[in-house]
């Protein structure tokens, strides 16, 4: 066995708009996701989250999941929706109390809540107005903030501002693969800025009210299919669009040279914002899945969140095994990523794994077992790599398997399965599969399988 540092973090992620269902209840107002996901060819089979899990009804019965497993701390995020119906307004107090039961449950539980402001439902109310492109959407969610800390933040030990600003910037406002499904250049790096700008905002408001803070970001080791020098530059201007847009400004107090230069981008920093983007943090959340292959040139005819365009695409070699998602299954990958950030970022606080999983084809057999072996192979790789970074002197506090169940995956409808709980959609009805029970068994011993 692999024994991990003791006081480790063990838990499960879940989002809001992916599980919830109950769109219209209790008074919660559409979303950008609702409105998308409502728009015809945007979601794989016209899948909508309007049910998802029924986790906004079937939420204790979630939480004995939980209990299942053993975990010690649980990341959900809250729908902003569903507590400031039109971004900016009155409060809805049903909303507020909901989110209460969850934390005060939690709590008697022995699980710590681990909470993400923003799992990218933003208000539709607010995107009418431009949505993160526009400015005004930093103080409508510093409100936001300010709502959720002064009801919960006594009681919530960490919070998460933001989740993945790359994707809800590029890839929402970039690619339009996401809500709200825009393809404007300009617009996805003003909506980055403003996107990181919110979080800086909120970091003293939610610490103020007694928790952690931090930022959960999507990062990857980039790496170049070839040693051509058009490869290498290509594969250096993806890493500066994931990875160092993002890591810079909140970990250094500036974004990255080169890329600064390739977007021309000079003018929408103001007076002040990097200071507070690289405030101090309690920690860094990362989301790891796969790492990316690049080489040069544009792909003509596909949709894919590279942009603001970067004169680079991405490549699957050969012989690497793939998820159900066709990302590459590189464990190490993982390991090489949080040396990296050692490495290259003194200012570095402790790392929680906010988000590893993978989808994978699952099925229940005859006797209704879901014996999803790649899954937990899966699960032990990466752990494994996350191991190694430890002895390596990364200093990783915790990890977080995404996800508790199988739900609504974005653009994917319900296609696509990352759960260690098995849900039938028609009957809701969750069933723990194989990885559940390996997983279960690691948290117990806090432990890793020889």
């Amino acid at each position: 066995m692999r024994a991990m540092p003791e006081g480790f973090r063990w838990g499960v992620a879940t989002a809001s708009y992916q599980i919830e269902g109950s769109v219209d209840v209790d008074g919660r107002a559409p979303s950008i996701w609702d409105t998308f996901s409502a728009t015809p060819g945007a979601v794989r089979h016209g899948d909508t989250g309007a049910i998802a899990c029924d986790h906004y009804r079937r939420w204790q019965e979630d939480f004995g999941l939980l209990s299942e497993l053993g975990v010690t701390s649980y990341r959900f995020s809250l729908a902003w929706p569903r507590i400031v119906p039109d971004g900016t307004g009155a409060v809805n107090q049903a909303g507020l109390d909901h989110y209460r039961r969850l934390v005060d449950d939690l709590l008697e539980r022995g699980i710590e809540p681990a909470v993400t402001l923003y799992h990218w439902d933003l208000p539709q109310a607010l995107q009418d107005k431009g949505g993160w492109a526009e400015r005004v959407t930093i103080d409508a969610f510093t409100r936001y903030a300010e709502v959720v800390a002064e009801a919960l933040g006594d009681r919530v030990p960490r919070w998460i501002t933001l989740n993945e600003p790359w994707v809800s910037s590029f890839v929402g406002y970039g690619s339009g693969r996401h809500a709200p499904g825009l393809t404007d250049g300009r617009s996805a790096l003003l909506a980055a800025h403003h996107l990181l700008c919110a979080h800086a905002a909120a970091v003293p408001v939610l610490r103020g009210a007694g928790g952690q803070v931090g930022i959960t970001l999507n990062l990857s080791p980039i790496r170049a299919v070839s040693d051509d020098e058009a490869d290498v530059a290509a594969a250096r201007r993806m890493d500066g669009c994931q990875n160092r847009w993002f890591l810079d400004p909140v970990l250094t107090g500036r974004y990255p040279e080169d890329m600064v230069s390739w977007y021309g981008f000079e003018d929408v920093v103001a007076d002040g914002d990097l200071e507070a983007i690289s405030a101090p943090l309690d920690f860094l959340g990362v989301n790891y899945y796969t790492r990316t292959h690049i080489a040069a040139g544009e792909r003509a005819g596909l949709r894919h969140p590279l942009r603001p365009a970067l004169d680079a695409h991405q490549v699957h070699p050969e012989g690497l095994p793939r998820t159900q998602m066709g990302w590459t299954i590189e464990p190490d990958g993982l390991r090489e990523l949080l040396v990296r950030l050692r490495d290259d970022y003194p200012r570095l606080p402790p790392i929680l794994i906010t988000e590893n999983g993978a989808a994978f084809d699952d099925y229940a057999d005859p006797e209704g077992g879901i014996d999803d072996e790649e899954r937990v192979e899966f699960l032990a790789g990466h752990l494994s790599a996350l191991r190694d970074a430890i002895d390596e002197g990364v200093d990783v506090a915790g990890y977080f398997c995404w996800s508790l169940m199988d739900n609504f995956e974005w653009a994917e409808g319900y296609a696509r399965r990352f759960g260690l709980y098995y849900v039938d959609y028609p009957t809701q009805r969750r069933t723990a599969k194989a990885s559940a029970r390996w997983y279960a068994d690691v948290v117990r011993r806090n432990a890793l399988p020889d």
